[in-house]
């Protein structure tokens, strides 16, 4: 696990035996079953994140029990709950494994401390925060502005690799349109 994130590390910045070694030190391996979680909606969420392999979604269940996928976390995302972590506020998500996955949690100081002593690691975040923004933007606007067969085809594009890797009823909830909408899209694809 551990040897996975920091090839990800090292194929977007320089470390040292050193700043390996600091990253080590704090670095949490850990792994989930499927369905396990790893936060649940009322706890105070307290890590980074680094999903080494496997699949985790973060989600909401609203009053009437229906799931609402706000991300989707496969190998080599950050995830977590970046509003608990900040705040120290109870979250409003629940984050489980979709797949058996393996994780590297830093907890929120040490994360600090890693990005103060470790310059380029700290260039690094603020560059994934940049580009998580980015996506967020974006998916406001596809969720606005985008049919339903848009908002699929959007999907396909994103997330090209774990497309076969989730129930159909995942998709739907995480594009926003309900399983026989997606269903139907998908036999309409076929018949083309």
């Amino acid at each position: 696990m551990f040897d996975f994130f920091i090839k990800y590390l090292q194929d977007k910045i320089s470390l040292s035996k050193e700043e390996i070694e600091m990253i080590h030190d704090v670095a949490i391996e850990k792994k989930l079953r499927r369905k396990q979680y790893l936060l649940q909606q009322g706890d105070i969420w307290k890590y980074n994140v680094f999903v080494s392999s496997g699949l985790l979604k973060t989600f909401s269940i609203d009053n009437e029990g229906k799931e609402h996928i706000m991300n989707l976390s496969p190998e080599n995302y950050w995830t977590g709950d970046r509003a608990s972590l900040m705040t120290g506020k109870p979250t409003q998500f629940n984050i489980d494994a979709i797949e058996n996955s393996e994780i590297i949690l830093i907890e929120k100081t040490n994360f600090e401390n890693l990005c103060k002593k470790i310059p380029q690691l700290n260039d690094l975040v603020n560059a994934i925060l940049q580009k998580s923004f980015i996506v967020s933007q974006d998916r406001i606007h596809s969720q606005i502005s985008l049919s339903a067969e848009e908002k699929y085809q959007d999907f396909l594009k994103k997330f090209p690799t774990i497309t076969n890797r989730i129930p159909q009823h995942m998709i739907a909830s995480y594009i926003g349109i309900t399983p026989e909408t997606l269903t139907r899209i998908r036999r309409n694809a076929t018949k083309k």
